[in-house]
C-alpha cells in the first residue's frame, strides 16, 4: 500500500500545488489582513481541506481501479502469449512425433531386408552376431514408434475382450531370438482367461517386462508367466525372472522416468530407464495396475492386475 500511495502522489503531483496555494493564502490572511477574524480563516481552511480530501480520495479510488485494470490486462496479455507459445510448442512436438514415426516406418524396410540377407551368411558366429544387433535395432525402433504414439494426445485405445494367452504368445514370439540366445527356460502357466484391454498395448507392456528379464538374466535364466483369478476383483498376470533382482532401496523407483539403478552405473548392464516407465504409463492409461516385488540376487516379479469390468464393454 505504501508503494501505491507513493506512485499516486508522483502521478498526482498537482495536489502539492493546491497545498502550496493554501499555505500562501493563509500567510496572506494572517499578515496582510490582521483586522479580519481568524475564525473565518479556520472555517475556510476546513472547507478547503474537506474539498481537497474528497477530491484526493476520489482520485485515489480511480487510480487504484486503473492500476487493477492495467494489471488484469497485463495478466491477460501474458496468458495469451503463453497460450500462443504453448500452441506453437505443441505443434512443433506433434510435427516431431510425426517425423520420428515416419522415420521409424521407413527404416523398418531396409532393416527387414538386412535380416533376410543375414540369413544367407554361412559363418554361424558372424551370422548370430549380426542378427543380434539387427534384432536390437528392431526392438529400439518398435519402442521409439510406440513411444511416439503413447506420448501423443491422440492415444488410440481399442478396448475389447482379449485372451491373455494370445498376448503372452505374441510377446514371447517378439523376444524369441534373445530368449533362445540366453537359453531361457520358459514356464508358462496361462489359462483361458480373457480380460478387457487393448491387445497391442498390453503386448507392448509384456515385451518390456520380458525384455527386462532377458537384460538382467542370471546364470540359470528362467522366465515364469502365470495368470490367476482374484475372486470378485478380476485377474492378475505375473512375469517373474530369476535374474539379478532389484535392491530394496531402489525398488520404489523402478517406474520413474530415466531411472537406471546401480546395476547400470557399475557397467554391468545397459539401460535407458525408459522401458518400465513407458510400461507403467500405458498400464495406467489402460486402467490396469502394475507393481513389482523383488529380492536382490534371487528374483524379480512384475504383476499386472486387470479389473473385472466386463459389464462396461462388449466382447470383441
Amino acid at each position: 500500500m505504501r508503494d501505491t500511495i507513493v506512485r499516486f502522489l508522483k502521478q498526482k503531483s498537482y495536489y502539492m500545488g493546491y497545498l502550496f496555494i493554501c499555505i500562501i493564502y493563509n500567510v496572506y490572511f494572517v499578515f496582510l489582513l490582521p483586522h479580519v477574524k481568524l475564525d473565518y480563516l479556520i472555517y475556510l481552511d476546513i472547507l478547503a481541506a474537506a474539498g481537497l480530501l474528497a477530491c484526493c480520495l476520489f482520485e485515489f479510488y480511480r487510480f487504484l481501479r486503473q492500476e487493477r485494470e492495467e494489471r488484469e490486462q497485463d495478466a491477460e496479455g501474458q496468458m495469451e502469449r503463453m497460450r500462443e507459445e504453448l500452441k506453437e510448442q505443441f505443434t512443433l512436438n506433434c510435427d516431431l512425433q510425426d517425423y520420428i514415426a515416419r522415420w521409424c516406418h521407413e527404416v523398418k524396410l531396409p532393416l527387414a531386408a538386412a535380416l533376410l540377407i543375414v540369413e544367407e551368411l554361412e559363418n554361424s558366429t558372424q551370422k548370430n552376431n549380426l542378427r543380434e544387433q539387427l534384432e536390437r535395432i528392431n526392438q529400439l525402433l518398435a519402442n521409439a514408434l510406440l513411444g511416439c504414439k503413447v506420448q501423443s494426445s491422440l492415444f488410440d485405445l481399442q478396448i475389447r475382450s482379449v485372451s491373455l494367452a494370445e498376448c503372452v504368445r505374441e510377446s514371447i514370439h517378439n523376444n524369441q531370438f534373445f530368449l533362445i540366445q540366453k537359453h531361457f527356460e520358459l514356464d508358462i502357466r496361462i489359462g483361458e482367461e480373457r480380460v478387457y484391454t487393448d491387445k497391442a498395448w498390453l503386448t507392448y507392456v509384456l515385451d518390456q517386462l520380458v525384455s527386462n528379464a532377458v537384460k538382467y538374466a542370471g546364470e540359470a535364466p528362467r522366465l515364469i508367466l502365470e495368470s490367476q483369478e482374484i475372486p470378485g476383483r478380476g485377474f492378475r498376470l505375473t512375469v517373474e525372472d530369476r535374474g539379478a533382482g532389484i535392491r530394496e532401496e531402489e525398488i520404489r523407483r523402478v517406474f520413474d522416468k530415466g531411472f537406471t539403478g546401480s546395476n547400470y552405473h557399475n557397467g554391468q548392464y545397459k539401460s535407458t530407464g525408459m522401458g518400465l516407465y513407458m510400461a507403467k504409463l500405458i498400464t495406467d492409461r489402460l486402467g490396469h495396475g502394475l507393481s513389482v516385488e523383488s529380492v536382490y540376487g534371487e528374483y524379480t516379479r512384475f504383476s499386472i492386475s486387470f479389473a473385472d469390468n466386463r459389464e462396461y464393454f462388449f466382447a470383441g
